[in-house]
């Protein structure tokens, strides 16, 4: 049974940092592609950035770059997002997803992956 669980959400000032973790079990990290995505109650689930099966090549919404910065370790299976200069629009729920078909990582899109966490939200507020 693949699961993903999520944590390092909270709240935080905007310009301040968090981290986000995901632990995966069930399926080797590098099978397929890894991503992490956010949701806003009401609207579609966003791409923030995804990381191709061989870690070599990934991707980012235009809204995040320079910003965070997706990671993964292969030996403790997990996968971390930094998130950098945070502003109250990135407020939302994150996601990390992962799949065993597809590898790349150009398109970033939700459909795309078939095993989800729970979430995390991350706040940024005054």
């Amino acid at each position: 049974q693949v699961q993903l669980v999520e944590s390092g959400g909270g709240l935080v000032q905007p310009g301040g940092s968090l981290r986000l973790s995901c632990t995966v079990s069930g399926i080797t990290l590098g099978v397929g592609s890894v991503g992490w995505f956010r949701q806003v109650s009401g609207l579609e689930r966003e791409g923030v950035s995804c990381m191709s099966s061989t870690g070599e090549d990934t991707s980012y919404a235009d809204s995040v770059k320079g910003r965070f910065i997706i990671a993964r370790d292969v030996a403790s299976n997990t996968v971390s997002l930094q998130m950098k200069d945070l502003k109250p629009e990135d407020t939302a729920v994150y996601y990390c997803a992962t799949d065993e078909v597809y590898v790349g990582s150009r398109f970033c899109e939700a459909s795309l992956f078939s095993y989800w966490g729970q979430g995390t939200q991350v706040t940024v507020s005054s």
